[in-house]
């Protein structure tokens, strides 16, 4: 019988993702670092989604999220409204954390591509995607198209 782990595959691209056909169900988080040229200045907003919720203080809190870094201040409405925008959920501040209370949930490839893209062309980045697989083997996710080069394996 085939172990079913925890896998991570990182540096995918949102065009990438459009190939990708696996169980929604087994996808545990999903993040799409959207980058600023010139990289080495660390421009970056983090979107991120964990299936569980995310830590908030002392609660659990599910939804869509995003972090900043080196961003504007001024540039946070608008990515927080982007976002509000296509997910709803309620706005929550913690540091440089932005998290939507109880907005809706995507898993699929395309939802989560098609995001990038977005992102990418609203905030002038470059996405790079990360996904998180959990209680699935390597060949099922082989068969749905994830390639092998970009599995990181999650040490135990």
């Amino acid at each position: 019988m085939a172990r079913k782990d925890r896998m991570r595959y990182w540096k995918i691209t949102s065009d990438e993702m459009k190939e990708f056909n696996y169980d929604e169900s087994k996808l545990l988080n999903w993040e799409i670092k959207c980058v600023r040229e010139p990289e080495e200045e660390a421009h970056f907003i983090g979107v991120f989604m964990y299936r569980n919720g995310t830590a908030y203080d002392y609660e659990s809190v599910k939804g869509v999220c995003y972090f900043h870094n080196n961003i504007d201040r001024k540039e946070l409405p608008e990515i927080t409204k982007f976002l509000q925008g296509k997910f709803n959920g309620k706005e929550m501040e913690k540091g440089d954390r932005i998290l939507l209370k109880d907005s809706d949930q995507i898993f699929s490839s395309k939802d989560i591509g098609e995001l990038a893209k977005e992102m990418e062309s609203k905030f002038n980045t470059k996405a790079i995607i990360s996904l998180e697989f959990e209680d699935i083997t390597a060949e099922a996710l082989k068969e749905s198209g994830m390639p092998e080069a970009k599995l990181l394996p999650i040490p135990k």
